[in-house]
């Protein structure tokens, strides 16, 4: 038994915090590992949400195209492609050049 039941939003940014530097994965991605496949939503509701929790790295969910789709909640006019492309993920037109070469597919939880 757990100690206590982690809400959505938490057991989204323990996911998050998994995406390996240089990689991105996405909203979808993460609501398929938390068995919540058609949660992607609420997924982009939460990494909205984190812009608090520095050790979260929203910048690393994008949508299931590879499009910065949340970028409008990051500081300043690029924050998200800047702290992408300091990671060596390229970034053209809002999109993320050779998206399939830096997904990150997390793995599915056993709940």
């Amino acid at each position: 038994m757990k100690d206590r039941e982690l809400n959505f939003f938490e057991r989204v940014y323990a996911v998050a915090r998994q995406i390996p530097f240089g990689r991105v994965t996405s909203y979808g991605a993460i609501a398929k590992a938390l068995g919540a496949s058609r949660s992607a939503r609420m997924v982009g509701w939460a990494m909205n949400a984190s812009h608090n929790l520095e050790d979260v790295p929203a910048h690393r969910v994008v949508n299931r195209k590879g499009l910065l789709t949340g970028k409008h909640h990051f500081e300043g006019t690029n924050l998200m492609q800047q702290l992408l492309e300091s990671e060596g993920v390229k970034v053209v037109g809002n999109q993320i050049v050779d998206f399939e070469k830096h997904f990150w597919e997390p793995e599915v939880s056993a709940e």
